[in-house]
């Protein structure tokens, strides 16, 4: 019969069902050997041939990939967050799992005897499953990764274009802008209180040429903000006064009715898109962009980057069950970092943000492009839960690459609007516009920089917490707290509260 076969088909006689298994099974490293095997040279030779092309030039693309610099990985790590990568990624993908499961099967049809027992049958077919597997796994692996990233960028980033702003041009993606401003916003919605809290409120001007950036701190008690004229809520709260809330209401404020006091209300998100506003004009800053973070998913971002590593110079509790973040080169997890930046324990909001400003400088050091190319799905699903932004995604990587120039070459200091330079109770607001414009080297309205005398001390906030000061043989809060007998040293955040300050000595 094996005879017979090979005068009709003219070609060898076929294997045993065993050797018929085995040259399906070198298919899957070596696509094409089984149609060698059985004189079919040029399809053999045409699969093989491609398969060999294709797996020489992955080879040579690791190979430079490893030996890249930094500019080529966050250039493939923009390319990995554009959903037409994405999307022509996953195509090639599937083409080519298709095909390569295709091969697979037909190097068994091909090599398989003609006849076989139905128990030798049933068996060849599930070990041919199982080669199929093999493929099929870590592609529909990589299909969904990508799938992941792709609903994750739409998302975030998937609103309706901005009016705004000019089209975009990836030749000049800041169109001539000396400064890119974005507004980072801390929201912290617990089930246990009302509404929407913008504790933290950050403005991160970079420089799009030399990747200088200030971090301005605004802290969440800066009272009598003043609205842009013309707008809804300066009609509402007219100054000087009108406002009597904090600034961190502001976003709730309008949450509520943002129909009236919206600067727009028909973007995704009019209260972050007014407090963009409101933020910018106070500061005297044209801040393009906001990126909202929400505090308790920011343990998962934490996390999916496999934590972050952090000097922490003296303990730092935290929490109501006595926890305490010991001093040392620690690397936190999601929930520790969130302490790190959330803590008042024998502190107040302004060591809280100084803390802040360090962490932000943690993350943009550490968070490599490499980190968001093997990290990406992960990445993905934390960052669809927890980040709401402004940014269009045509912007994405132009901002990767402004990220990886401020961490490489450009330099970090921070100005927080905290005492003794900036009164919270009663603002000067034109003195705060002008620390801004010092901090980062710009004039106000063309004119030159006024000379200001900042305000004293800040008076206390009813509802602040405060340290208890140790008299006599009466014990700290800070020693009943953590149990150490020395008294509570000072919060190595709080420092930063006192001029514009490079970080890399502020936070080692």
């Amino acid at each position: 019969m094996a005879a017979e076969d090979e005068q009709q088909d003219g070609a060898p006689a076929r294997p045993s069902t065993a050797g018929a298994l085995l040259w399906t099974a070198a298919a899957v490293p070596l696509p094409g050997i089984a149609h060698l095997r059985m004189r079919r040279r040029w399809a053999g030779g045409a699969i093989l041939g491609l398969y060999l092309v294709g797996l020489a030039a992955l080879v040579v693309w690791a190979v430079r990939l490893g030996g890249s610099d930094a500019g080529t990985l966050t250039s493939m790590a923009g390319m990995a967050l554009r959903s037409s990568w994405l999307m022509t990624a996953m195509g090639v993908v599937f083409v080519v799992a298709v095909l390569w499961l295709t091969v697979i099967v037909h190097s068994w049809v091909i090599t398989r005897p003609r006849q076989a027992t139905t128990g030798a049958r049933l068996l060849s077919g599930a070990v041919v499953v199982l080669l199929c597997l093999t493929v099929a796994a870590p592609s529909a692996l990589a299909l969904h990764g990508g799938y992941t990233a792709y609903g994750a960028l739409n998302s975030i980033f998937g609103g309706p274009e901005r009016d705004d702003l000019p089209p975009h041009d990836a030749a000049d993606p800041w169109d001539g802008a000396d400064r890119v401003n974005v507004l980072m916003i801390g929201s912290d919605s617990a089930d246990n209180r009302y509404g929407v809290r913008t504790d933290t409120m950050i403005v991160v001007s970079m420089d799009p040429h030399t990747g200088a950036a200030v971090l301005v701190g605004l802290p969440r008690n800066l009272e009598n903000v003043r609205f842009p004229e013309g707008s809804a809520l300066a009609e509402r709260y007219p100054e000087p006064y009108g406002f009597d809330l904090l600034l961190n209401d502001v976003y709730q404020t309008v949450a509520e009715e943002p129909d009236e006091l919206a600067v727009n209300p028909h973007v995704p998100d009019p209260s972050a898109d007014t407090l963009k506003s409101v933020i910018g004009h106070n500061l005297g800053l044209d801040i393009s962009y906001y990126a909202m973070v929400d505090m308790m998913g920011f343990r998962d971002l934490i996390d999916a980057i496999g934590g972050i590593r952090v000097t922490i110079e003296e303990p730092i509790p935290y929490g109501v069950h006595g926890g305490v973040l010991e001093p040392g080169v620690r690397v936190l997890d999601g929930h520790e970092a969130l302490w790190y930046g959330r803590s008042r324990v024998n502190s107040d909001d302004y060591g809280r943000m100084g803390r802040q400003g360090c962490l932000i400088k943690y993350v943009a050091e550490q968070v490599a492009p490499t980190t968001v190319l093997t990290s990406y799905r992960e990445l993905a699903g934390a960052t669809q839960r927890t980040l709401t932004t402004d940014i269009p995604q045509s912007k994405v990587p132009a901002f990767v690459e402004l990220a990886d120039l401020v961490t490489d070459t450009g330099e970090m200091s921070t100005l927080q609007l905290s005492p003794p330079q900036v009164n919270t109770a009663s603002p000067d607001w034109d003195a705060i516009r002008a620390l801004v414009a010092e901090a980062i080297a710009v004039e106000v309205d063309g004119d030159e920089l006024p000379t200001t005398d900042p305000s004293p001390s800040d008076p206390a906030v009813p509802g602040e917490e405060e340290a208890v000061e140790e008299t006599g043989e009466e014990r700290t809060e800070w020693q009943e707290y953590t149990g150490l007998d020395e008294e509570a040293p000072a919060d190595p955040g709080r420092q930063v509260g006192e001029d514009a300050s490079d970080l890399s000595a502020l936070c080692p």
